[in-house]
């Protein structure tokens, strides 16, 4: 295949892979939790992170993480403390973060379109560090998602049935936390930071249309994310198409496909549970 003959499309699908496995791992926790919009604010915050690796010459990557993970802990301690609805840190992340990258690289002597490929996802900007940073990063989020599994659900699930039980509460919120702005540090490249919360959400939305158990849902979203993540980058070399609009669409695409395509299983389960239903109620009338 001719796409693999260049390093920098190597790279890119590398880095797409990561994208498509970690994203759903931490975004089924998101969506459990009803937190689908958080990627969109540690995206934006992000920015600001990007616009001091370039101004610094340090790695954009490293920086964007270390800004993520700074801001996505203050927002989950505004919630946690309730001194603020979780409604207004968010927005404070979209504003501050977009505004603070945008102010930072044009003080830096930058041009905002440096910023352009971070925004919207480049196949192009994804150089070998990036790749060795995208895999250590991916590797952490994997860690903790599949790790602990058990008890970031029970607290997705439940917080105070989880402070009952002796679970760090705060703790791992501050993880899921922590992680989500991970995430969206490692797709930064290929999906782009105001579209990376999509891949965090519609992958998993997908999932659910078919799926009903916590495992099932996440192996399937992983499976629809990595698919998505490879095909819309591959696209992007063929037909010259931006990477991250080319990804999202696709996995909107999917999200509909599974709709259209639950709802008669969904008849076929009601049908087959009425028939159950009425099996046993005629073996109660027997006995």
């Amino acid at each position: 295949m001719d796409i693999l003959d260049y390093a920098f499309m190597q790279r890119a699908l590398i880095a797409a892979a990561l994208v498509g496995i970690t994203a759903p791992a931490i975004g089924t926790y998101l969506v459990q939790r009803r937190q689908a919009l958080m990627g969109d604010g540690l995206g934006h915050v992000a920015m600001t992170g990007v616009a001091l690796g370039f101004v610094l010459q340090t790695s954009p990557v490293w920086m964007a993480t270390l800004v993520a993970v700074v801001g996505a802990v203050g927002m989950e301690l505004i919630r946690a403390r309730g001194r603020t609805s979780g409604d207004v840190a968010l927005a404070m992340l979209f504003y501050g973060g977009l505004a603070g990258g945008v102010m930072i690289i044009n003080l830096g002597g930058g041009q905002t379109a440096s910023l352009l490929g971070s925004m919207f996802g480049s196949i192009t900007t994804v150089a070998t560090e990036d790749v060795t940073a995208m895999a250590l990063l991916a590797a952490f989020v994997l860690a903790v998602a599949i790790g602990l599994r058990r008890q970031l659900f029970a607290v997705c699930q439940d917080e105070e049935f989880a402070r009952v039980t002796g679970l760090p509460v705060r703790a791992l919120n501050l993880l899921i936390a922590v992680t989500a702005a991970v995430t969206v540090t490692v797709a930064m490249r290929i999906v782009g930071l105001l579209l990376v919360s999509a891949m965090l959400v519609i992958p998993v939305a997908a999932a659910q249309r078919l799926t009903r158990s916590f495992a099932t849902t996440l192996g399937l979203a992983m499976a629809i994310s990595v698919t998505v993540s490879l095909t819309g980058t591959a696209a992007t070399y063929y037909i010259n198409v931006p990477s991250g609009a080319t990804i999202v669409l696709l996995a909107i695409g999917v999200f509909m496909a599974l709709t259209a395509l639950s709802a008669p299983l969904a008849r076929r389960r009601a049908k087959a549970a009425l028939a159950v239903e009425e099996v046993c109620t005629r073996d109660d009338v027997k006995v």
